[in-house]
C-alpha cells in the first residue's frame, strides 16, 4: 500500500504566538505610549504642564519599559520587545547613575545644609529645630515659611542654634527664609521671583564665605504657571560663576530630569543627592500619590563637594526635609 504525505499548511507548521492578536495589538499600542513618554525626556521636551509631569515621572516610565520589554519576550513579540528594551536602557543609562555614588571624601571645612518646605507653614516647628539640633545644621533653608511659623520656630528653640537669618516671611507658600548658626550678610541674587527666593553670604571662620540661595520656583502645574516656572529656572541659570562658593537649597519643582535644571546643572553646579548616590530618593509628596518624585535639591559649585545626602519625613508638611553634607575650601573642588 503507499502512503500519501499530504503537505500541512504553512502557517500550522510555525508555533502560534501566545494571546493572538488582540494581545499583540494591546502591546503594541501600550508600547506605543510608552516610546512616547520616555521621548519627552530623552529629548528634553518639556513645553507645559502636562509634559513636565510626565517628565517627572521618569524613573518610573523606566520601570513600565522594563515590564513591556519582558512581556514581549515572553509573548515572543521580537520586534516591539527590541526596541522597547533599547529605549528603556537609554533611560535607566540616565536614572541608574543617581543612585550610585560619584563623590570621595576630601579636605574641607564640613557644612550641614538642612531644607524644609513647610507646606504653607504647617510644618511641625519642634521637628524642624530637633533636625537642626540632632544633625548640627550650619543652614537651614526654609520654603513656605509664614510669620505664625516663625513664631512657632523661636519657640522651639531655633534662634538658640541658629541666631543668625534672613527671613522674608510671607502668606500661604510666599515666604522662604535663610537661618544660619554663623553670621549672614543678606544679597539679593534672585530678585522678582514670584515666590521670595532670599539669598545671604555665609561668613564662617576657617572658610571661604559662601553664598547661600533658598529656593523656590513656582510651581508649574497651574494653569498659567509654567511660563513663570521656566523663567524662574533660566533666571537661577544666570547668576554669575565668579568663583565664590555657592549652596542652592531648596523646592525646585523640578526633577533631574527635566532639561531646565540640567541646564542648570550643567552650567557647572553639582546635586549633592545624585553625586552622592541619593538622587532616586524622592521628597515629595509624602504619601504615595501622585507618584512620589524629587524636587527639592541642593546644588553647589565647584568650590563644594557633596559627601552625603539624607531624606527624613517632616510632620505637617507635604514635602520631606533634605540634609546635605558638604566640605567646603578649594581641598574640595
Amino acid at each position: 500500500m503507499t502512503r500519501t504525505l499530504v503537505d500541512q499548511p504553512e502557517e500550522e507548521l510555525e508555533p502560534r504566538k501566545p494571546g493572538g492578536r488582540v494581545l499583540t495589538v494591546l502591546l503594541v499600542l501600550l508600547s506605543l505610549g510608552f516610546l512616547a513618554w520616555a521621548a519627552l525626556p530623552l529629548g528634553g521636551l518639556e513645553f507645559d504642564r502636562y509634559t513636565v509631569a510626565l517628565v517627572a515621572l521618569t524613573p518610573y516610565a523606566a520601570l513600565v519599559g522594563a515590564v513591556l520589554a519582558l512581556l514581549g519576550l515572553l509573548l515572543r513579540r521580537w520586534l516591539t520587545a527590541l526596541v522597547v528594551g533599547l529605549v528603556t536602557a537609554l533611560l535607566a543609562f540616565t536614572v541608574v547613575p543617581r543612585a550610585m555614588s560619584s563623590t570621595a571624601p576630601v579636605q574641607g571645612v564640613p557644612l550641614r545644609v538642612l531644607s524644609v518646605n513647610a507646606y504653607f507653614g504647617q510644618a511641625d516647628a519642634e521637628k524642624v529645630v530637633e533636625l537642626v539640633r540632632r544633625n548640627q545644621v550650619d543652614v537651614l533653608s526654609l520654603q513656605e515659611l509664614t510669620p505664625e511659623l516663625v513664631d512657632r520656630l523661636d519657640a522651639a528653640g531655633l534662634a538658640a542654634e541658629l541666631p543668625h537669618r534672613v527671613f522674608e516671611a510671607g502668606p500661604k507658600a510666599d515666604g522662604s527664609g535663610i537661618a544660619a548658626r554663623y553670621p549672614l550678610r543678606e544679597l539679593d541674587l534672585v530678585p522678582g521671583s514670584t515666590l521670595a527666593q532670599p539669598s545671604a553670604l555665609l561668613e564662617r571662620p576657617g572658610s571661604p564665605p559662601v553664598e547661600i540661595v533658598a529656593v523656590h520656583t513656582l510651581y508649574p502645574m497651574g494653569r498659567d504657571t509654567y511660563d513663570v516656572w521656566r523663567r524662574e529656572m533660566v533666571e537661577l541659570g544666570q547668576l554669575p560663576l565668579d568663583g565664590t562658593p555657592r549652596v542652592l537649597a531648596g523646592d525646585f519643582n523640578a526633577t533631574l530630569d527635566h532639561s531646565r535644571l540640567g541646564d542648570l546643572i550643567g552650567r557647572g553646579y553639582t546635586d549633592a543627592a545624585a553625586a552622592t548616590g541619593a538622587g532616586l530618593r524622592a521628597t515629595w509628596p509624602e504619601g504615595w500619590f501622585p507618584p512620589p518624585v524629587a524636587i527639592d535639591h541642593v546644588l553647589t559649585t565647584p568650590e563644594i563637594t557633596p559627601q552625603s545626602f539624607e531624606v527624613f519625613p517632616m510632620p505637617g508638611a507635604d514635602h520631606r526635609a533634605v540634609l546635605a553634607t558638604l566640605a567646603v575650601g578649594r581641598g574640595g573642588s
